[in-house]
């Protein structure tokens, strides 16, 4: 029986859920974490890094929540700041540079709501990991692992490819956000799930991601997500920088 839009929402969010930091562990090797954004601070809600896929360099990058709630009040739920975009940008740039594939992994709710985030420049940071994610002259790959909150998420999901795991969801907005703004009342948030079309099947009919995958669980998962990242690396590696600018703008202007 198939899971409702609302069945999803909550799988999505579930603590159960694979993290950023198991699938870069798992799938790559010698990853080296970079930290900063070298302006003001450190956003632990992101992890980035170099590492190797299958024997080949690549960048990668992906929003990291807590695994208890210590380290949850630590990455603030997964909710990236502006530094946290910054690092983000920094690392697509250096990728760019030594011509090192880009993966993203996205689980977040959307960006950090705070009043400091905003005085360090939240909007600018956004729009300047968007901006870079698309004229990137690399091939990038992106995956909304679990929520994928707004332009939070969008920000490190504009990908030659973008695919989603089973378990998630990608919106304009929260469903209570939704529910809150359209109706005047949060608690119809199954309604606003509905609504939304914020699932993997929704958003690969319409045309805003371009696959699937299934959910890492265990081994033999982990080894298929890495198959195909590895399948899809070589595959866009065929293409020139031209080529891949042009082609992810003709990707993302169709929406």
């Amino acid at each position: 029986m198939a899971k409702t839009a609302y069945e999803t929402v909550t799988a999505a969010r579930s603590k159960d859920k694979v993290a950023t930091a198991d699938l870069i562990n798992n799938i790559f090797s010698n990853f080296t974490e970079f930290h900063g954004d070298r302006q003001l601070s450190d956003d632990p809600a992101v992890i980035g890094g170099i590492a190797l896929l299958n024997g080949t360099p690549v960048t990668v990058i992906g929003t990291q929540k807590g695994k208890n709630t210590a380290e949850n009040i630590e990455r603030h739920f997964g909710t990236v700041e502006p530094e946290g975009y910054r690092k983000a940008v920094r690392l697509m740039q250096q990728a760019e540079k030594f011509k090192r594939p880009v993966i993203t992994f996205v689980n977040t709710p959307g960006a950090y709501p705070g009043m400091d985030a905003e005085y360090h420049g939240q909007g600018s940071a956004i729009a300047n990991s968007l901006i870079v994610g698309m004229e990137l002259r690399v091939p990038y790959i992106s995956i909304i692992v679990g929520e994928g909150g707004s332009g939070g998420a969008l920000a490190l999901a504009t990908g030659d490819t973008v695919w989603m795991m089973e378990n998630s969801i990608y919106s304009v907005l929260s469903p209570e956000g939704y529910a809150s703004i359209v109706w005047k009342d949060s608690k119809r948030v199954i309604e606003a799930s509905e609504a939304l079309k914020l699932t993997p099947e929704h958003l690969l009919e319409d045309g805003i991601i371009d696959k699937i995958v299934p959910e890492v669980v265990d081994q033999t998962s982990t080894q298929n997500l890495k198959q195909m990242l590895v399948t899809e690396v070589n595959r866009l590696s065929q293409f020139s920088a031209d080529e891949l600018v042009q082609r992810r703008h003709e990707r993302f202007s169709k929406f």
